[in-house]
């Protein structure tokens, strides 16, 4: 019925490629812009914090522009998987949470990482 949009596939991953890392940058930056907060806040190490911070931004540029893109999609999934078993098991979140605050969001995330994974995010990437 619409098998004419498939020529539009590769747009499609790219912009999914530009919103996934966009929020991945974004986070990563506002991690490290006060990282001695953020640590607090996720009862961790400012070292560890830092290396989650960093990996962030870095996996988003790589997702954004196609560079080792499932390599970083693997981090970025490892990340988001740590992220729901902090919510989970330590702060006994559930699923919606408070105030929109539940594991889902990490859970659509990991979905849109998967979907670049598998497809090695189309072929409008820089390296292959």
């Amino acid at each position: 019925m619409f098998a004419h949009v498939a020529a539009f596939t590769d747009y499609s991953l790219l912009f999914l490629r530009v919103m996934v890392g966009l929020v991945f940058a974004d986070s990563g930056y506002n991690d490290l812009k006060d990282l001695g907060a953020r640590a607090a806040s996720l009862g961790l190490p400012k070292s560890v914090t830092l290396f989650l911070a960093v990996a962030e931004l870095l996996g988003a540029l790589a997702v954004i522009f196609g560079v080792l893109t499932q390599l970083a999609c693997i981090g970025l999934i490892l990340i988001m998987l740590g992220a729901i078993q902090k919510k989970i098991f330590v702060w006994k979140t559930g699923f919606w949470g408070k105030n929109g605050l539940g594991w889902n969001y990490e859970l659509i995330l990991i979905s849109m990482l998967l979907v670049i994974f598998c497809t090695d995010g189309g072929r409008l990437t820089l390296l292959r």
